[in-house]
């Protein structure tokens, strides 16, 4: 496996992306992934992109995409998500990434006024178009497990249930480490995803709210469940996702930080390489 960063570790601290996409070589990860919106980033910022992370041999794995008016309950709302997904995978495209890690939202409403299975519906229809559309791009849509009480997808079973009802090989998950320890996913339940998994992210959590932190910083089991995904035979990206730092001034200690403990866990598991 490779061991990869997501940058918006950096945006969130206020550092520009060639900052962070140097940072992340020099602190040692292997590949970085890319969070940004093609409707917002200019001719410029998209071109430091490639050029820095290719100058500093640091290949771009994924670029993530919120979605969530893919299951919205409005035509027209549907119609523009699925358009902007295309221009993600367009860009993925041109970034020669590997997948768009694509988050698909929540039941509204308590699902109280849309029925369930409707939302269902929009969003294996949607993704199956857009997994259609990767597919002649040569890239796989990599689903997020959510850990929320009303995400669409917020278990393994409900993961290959929609992944199973989308019906594309190039649509597949994201086994998000603190989120299945969130969701309380028995260690052994990761072998439902054996040769689904298109992408792991890893962070740590209290176990009860939702962190993105440091390894070590939470009760997350994190090798546990990093040697089941190992044993599904998934030998692609680890890309440790982080949130806010709490000292700004100090993100490239809390970088660091997340590294060092990841590569010793993969280690120890004799998983990278």
């Amino acid at each position: 496996m490779q061991l990869g960063l997501i940058n918006s570790a950096w945006a969130q601290a206020g550092k520009d992306t060639a900052f962070g996409i140097t940072k992340t070589k020099e602190i040692g990860f292997d590949s970085i992934d890319i969070f940004t919106d093609p409707l917002d980033i200019d001719a410029k910022e998209k071109r430091t992109i490639i050029d820095t992370a290719a100058a500093c041999g640091l290949p771009i794995v994924s670029v993530a995409c919120v979605a969530v008016g893919l299951i919205d309950f409005n035509p027209s709302v549907q119609r523009f998500n699925v358009d902007r997904c295309r221009r993600f995978l367009d860009l993925c495209y041109e970034f020669r990434a590997k997948n768009l890690l694509l988050v698909i939202g929540e039941y509204i409403w308590q699902q109280e006024v849309i029925p369930p299975a409707a939302q269902w519906e929009f969003g294996t229809t949607n993704v199956r178009a857009l997994g259609e559309h990767a597919r002649d791009l040569g890239l796989e849509i990599a689903i997020e497990l959510e850990p929320f009480h009303l995400s669409l997808i917020n278990s393994v079973d409900r993961m290959v249930q929609f992944i199973d009802d989308v019906g594309l090989p190039n649509v597949r998950a994201n086994c998000d480490i603190s989120h299945l320890h969130l969701v309380k996913t028995p260690f052994a339940g990761v072998q439902k995803l054996a040769g689904r998994i298109a992408h792991v992210h890893l962070s740590d959590c209290d176990g009860q709210k939702h962190g993105d932190l440091p390894p070590g910083r939470g009760n997350t089991p994190i090798a546990a469940y990093l040697e089941q995904i190992k044993a599904t035979g998934y030998d692609g990206t680890v890309s440790i996702e982080l949130e806010y730092s709490p000292e700004p001034a100090k993100i490239v200690e809390w970088v660091g930080e997340a590294y060092r403990e990841t590569a010793t866990i993969m280690q120890t598991l004799g998983c990278r390489g």
